[in-house]
């Protein structure tokens, strides 16, 4: 999906009703998630894990946000995006410095933690991508949301073939690699979210 995918399409309000529920769903998940997915990562030594869950965590606090604003005007809701897309910036950064300070350590990863809670994590945002899928268009606010969730799903497929790179190299290689490109989506997403909302905070002080 490139930047400019809808870009500035659909700037009214979402639909409430509907949306808040799946909004409620996926904010559970996440949360859940963060918890099952820190705990293995600190316990198998797993920057990748670690990182996809502190980004279970940011995706919480994302849905929370918009459950806040949701129904707002345009200016709270475009808002409310511009703080997750720095967010989205700041966590990817933080990722980025927390695996090369994981590479002048050494650590080696245990690659069956990575796998297992991997494919539980995926299984997860699989489903809340479908549960968001019909209202990944829309404005900034909404958007981010959707670009959360799509991230979140292709982290954990990298994080399963990180885990299989760990066991057949013996080094942390493959999970540092992840966690680049775990930090690389959190940017890219963030930079969309912010040029969006943006423009809508432009439009909406016209």
């Amino acid at each position: 999906m490139s930047v400019n995918d809808n870009c500035c399409s659909g700037i009214s309000k979402p639909p409430v009703g509907d949306y808040r529920r799946v909004l409620w769903v996926v904010l559970l998940i996440n949360a859940a998630m963060f918890c099952v997915e820190m705990t293995a990562g600190v316990w198998g030594k797993s920057v990748a894990l670690q990182a996809d869950a502190l980004d279970f965590l940011g995706d919480s606090a994302t849905y929370a946000i918009t459950l806040a604003v949701l129904g707002m005007s345009l200016r709270w809701r475009a808002g409310a995006a511009m703080l997750k897309g720095l967010a989205m910036t700041g966590f990817g950064l933080w990722v980025a410095g927390t695996a090369v300070f994981h590479l002048l350590r050494g650590t080696l990863p245990d690659f069956a933690i990575m796998g297992s809670i991997g494919a539980l994590a995926l299984m997860a945002n699989v489903m809340a991508a479908a549960l968001l899928f019909r209202h990944r268009e829309g404005d900034s606010n909404m958007r981010s949301v959707w670009l959360c969730s799509r991230n979140d799903a292709i982290a954990n497929i990298a994080v399963i073939f990180a885990a299989s790179g760990v066991w057949v190299s013996g080094t942390s290689w493959p999970d540092l690699a992840v966690a680049a490109v775990i930090s690389g989506l959190a940017l890219t997403g963030g930079f969309q979210v912010i040029q969006q909302a943006r423009g809508e905070l432009r439009t909406a002080a016209a």
